[in-house]
């Protein structure tokens, strides 16, 4: 008897970027989207609800949402409130997407631009967040 090799998603997955200024989001995603184009799924969001900096939970939903594929999730944050609103959100998720949505140890710039180049060659989530991980120190 064959061992079988799950096929590969169809879709690409998607990235998320989370930072505590909304303009350090935009610019990581706007980067992004100039490095690897459009072939991924790409969400970004920033600030807090009252044009502050910080992070919000239904703005990291929303987030998810908007680059949802059925591949999964990849998350960026900047800093370790972004890291825990993140997890909050993924935790409100429906138990279906829960398990499809990571946060990546990894630098919010240059993670996103390692996870997307991997994405959109068709990778695998673990993949996604591998290649991005691969940038923090150990």
């Amino acid at each position: 008897m064959t061992k079988k090799t799950p096929a590969k998603p169809t879709a690409n997955v998607g990235i998320v970027i989370v930072s505590h200024s909304p303009d350090v989001a935009r610019g990581a995603a706007d980067m992004v989207r100039q490095m690897v184009g459009t072939s991924i799924p790409l969400a970004h969001c920033g600030g807090d609800p009252d044009g502050g900096l910080g992070t919000s939970v239904p703005a990291i939903m929303a987030a998810i949402e908007a680059a949802w594929s059925p591949s999964g999730v990849a998350i960026l944050v900047d800093l370790g409130g972004a890291e825990t609103n993140s997890e909050m959100a993924i935790e409100m998720l429906d138990d279906d997407r829960r398990d499809l949505v990571v946060i990546c140890n990894a630098p919010v710039v240059e993670g996103a631009i390692m996870a997307a180049t991997e994405a959109s060659g068709g990778a695998r989530l673990a993949e996604v967040k591998a290649a991005a991980e691969e940038l923090s120190p150990a």
